[in-house]
C-alpha cells in the first residue's frame, strides 16, 4: 500500500505541476479581463439574485430545479472536506502563504464559474427521460464542433473516474476518521450509515438531491461560519498576525509539515491552487452539471448566480477555517529535550481534519464539535452533489440505462471510502481534480468568444431596458 501511495503522489505532483497551475490561473485571469471584471463588479447584484426567488428564473423558463436550488446543489458538492481538511492540508504542506493562492484561485475562479454555468445552460440538452442535462461534455460537443467531440468524451471519462475519489472516498473517509476520533464509532458503522442515507436521497434524482441540499447547505454554512466567528472573536488579537503570516508566505518560504520542512514558494502556490480548486471547483467544470438543470431561460443570469458558489466557498468559508487555524493558541509539543509549544498547523497532527478540530477546540471549550458536525453534514451533501456529477458523465458515455446501477455502485464506494487510508483518498481526489480541469479549461478558452459576446449583449439589453420609457 505504501508503494501505491508513493506512486500516486508522484503522479499527483506531476499533474499539479506548473503547467496546470498556470493554465488554471491563466484561464481565470483571461476570462476575468475579457469580462471586464464583471464577476467582481456584479457581486452585489449576484447576491440580490440569491434572495430573488422565482424572479431569478424568468418567464418561459425550462429546467428541473430553481436557479438558487442549482446553486445550493453545486455548493453541496463544494462545501465539504476541502473547506475543513483541505485548508489544513494546504497550510501544513504549503505554509500560510498557500491561503493567499487559494484566495487568488477564488478571485479569478468567479469568472471561471460564471463562464461554466453560462455555457452549461446555453448548450444543454434534454435526455430520453425529458430531463435537462449539461456540463462541459455538452458545451464541448455542441459548442466547439465535431473536431472536438473527443475532448467531450475525455472530460466525461475523467469525471466518471475522478468522481469516486473527489466526491466520495475523501468525504466518507474524512467523516469516518473524525467520528472515530471523537466518538469512538467504528469506521464500518459510520460507512454503512452514510451509504444507506446517500442511497435514500440519490435514488430520487436531481430534484431529491436539490431539495436536501437547499435545506442543509445554508443551515450548516451559517452554523460553521458562526462558530468560526465566535472563535475569531476570542482570538481577535491574533488576527493581524495571521494575515501577516499569509502575506509573508507569498514572497518567502515558510516552515511547514511540522516545522522541519521548508516549503518553497512554488509549493505554496501549488497547494493553494490544488486545495482551492478542490474546494470551490472553479475550473473543474463539475458545478456546470448542476447549473444545467436550473429552471431558467437566461444563461447569463444563471452564470451570475453560479459565481456566488466560489465566493461563498473559498472567500468566506475557507477563509474562516484558515484564520481559525492560524490564530489558535499554541499547543504543547512533547518530545525532545525541551519540548515546547507549536502552532496547531505545525504540531504534527496526522489527520488534516483533526488539525482544524484541534484549532477550534483550543480556542473555545467543545469547539471541536463545530468541526465534527460541520464536516459530517458537509461531506454528506458533497457525496450527494458528486453522485449527480458522476451520474451525468456516465449517462453521456453509456446512456440512461446505466444510471440505476451507477447509483448502487456509488453507495458501495461510500462504504469503502470510510474504511480506507486517508492518504490514498486525498491523493486520488487530487489526481482526479487535475485530470478533469485540463479539458474543461481548454473548452472555456475555445468558447470564450461566445461567453464575452453573450455577456455584452445581456448588459446592453439591460441598459436599453433602463433607458426605455416605462409602458
Amino acid at each position: 500500500m505504501e508503494k501505491l501511495i508513493s506512486a500516486l503522489e508522484t503522479v499527483d505532483g506531476w499533474i499539479w505541476g506548473p503547467p496546470l497551475v498556470i493554465l488554471l490561473f491563466g484561464t481565470g485571469l483571461y476570462l476575468t479581463i475579457g469580462l471586464r471584471f464583471m464577476p467582481i463588479r456584479r457581486l452585489p447584484y449576484a447576491i440580490t439574485l440569491l434572495f430573488s426567488g422565482k424572479k431569478a428564473s424568468g418567464s418561459g423558463s425550462e429546467g428541473e430545479i430553481s436557479p438558487v436550488a442549482a446553486l445550493f446543489t453545486a455548493l453541496s458538492a463544494t462545501i465539504g472536506t476541502g473547506n475543513i481538511a483541505g485548508v489544513a492540508t494546504a497550510i501544513t504542506i504549503g505554509g500560510p502563504g498557500a491561503v493567499f493562492w487559494m484566495w487568488m484561485t477564488a478571485v479569478v475562479g468567479m469568472a471561471t464559474k460564471y463562464s461554466e454555468a453560462l455555457l452549461a445552460v446555453r448548450f444543454r440538452e434534454v435526455d430520453e427521460r425529458g430531463i435537462h442535462v449539461g456540463g462541459p461534455m455538452y458545451y464541448i460537443k455542441n459548442g466547439m464542433g465535431k473536431n472536438w467531440v473527443w475532448l467531450a468524451f475525455a472530460f466525461a471519462i475523467l469525471t466518471a473516474i475522478a468522481a469516486p475519489g473527489t466526491g466520495n472516498l475523501v468525504q466518507a473517509n474524512g467523516v469516518a476518521a473524525l467520528l472515530h476520533d471523537n466518538l469512538d464509532i467504528a469506521t464500518w458503522i459510520s460507512g454503512l450509515v452514510m451509504a444507506v442515507m446517500v442511497f435514500m436521497v440519490i435514488m430520487g434524482g436531481v430534484k431529491s438531491i436539490a431539495k436536501v441540499a437547499s435545506f442543509l447547505v445554508p443551515i450548516m454554512a451559517l452554523f460553521y461560519v458562526g462558530g468560526a466567528l465566535i472563535v475569531l472573536t476570542m482570538n481577535a488579537e491574533f488576527i493581524p498576525a495571521a494575515f501577516g503570516q499569509i502575506f509573508e508566505g507569498v514572497v518567502s518560504p515558510s516552515a511547514a509539515a511540522g516545522g522541519f520542512l521548508g516549503a518553497s514558494i512554488m509549493m505554496a502556490i501549488s497547494q493553494g491552487a490544488n486545495r482551492g480548486s478542490f474546494s470551490n471547483e472553479a475550473g473543474l467544470g463539475s458545478a456546470a452539471i448542476a447549473h444545467a438543470s436550473a429552471n431558467t431561460n437566461d444563461p447569463v443570469r444563471q452564470g451570475t448566480i453560479a459565481m456566488l458558489g466560489t465566493f461563498i466557498d473559498t472567500l468566506v468559508v475557507c477563509t474562516m477555517t484558515a484564520l481559525v487555524i492560524l490564530t489558535a493558541p499554541m499547543i504543547f509539543a512533547a518530545g525532545g529535550a525541551t519540548g515546547g509549544s507549536l502552532p496547531v498547523w505545525q504540531s504534527g497532527i496526522a489527520s488534516a481534519a483533526s488539525v482544524t478540530a484541534n484549532a477550534f477546540g483550543a480556542s473555545i471549550p467543545g469547539g471541536q464539535w463545530i468541526v465534527t458536525i460541520g464536516l459530517a453534514v458537509f461531506a454528506f451533501t458533497t457525496i450527494l452533489g458528486w453522485a449527480l456529477y458522476g451520474e451525468r458523465s456516465m449517462e453521456f458515455l453509456f446512456g440512461v440505462k446505466v444510471i440505476p446501477l451507477y447509483r448502487v455502485a456509488w453507495c458501495v464506494v461510500v462504504y469503502l471510502g470510510a474504511v480506507y487510508s486517508n492518504d490514498l483518498a486525498w491523493t486520488l481526489a487530487s489526481i482526479g481534480n487535475g485530470m478533469m480541469a485540463a479539458p474543461n479549461l481548454i473548452a472555456l478558452l475555445g468558447l470564450s468568444g461566445i461567453i464575452f459576446a453573450m455577456t455584452r449583449k445581456h448588459q446592453e439589453d439591460e441598459r436599453a431596458a433602463k433607458q426605455s420609457p416605462a409602458e
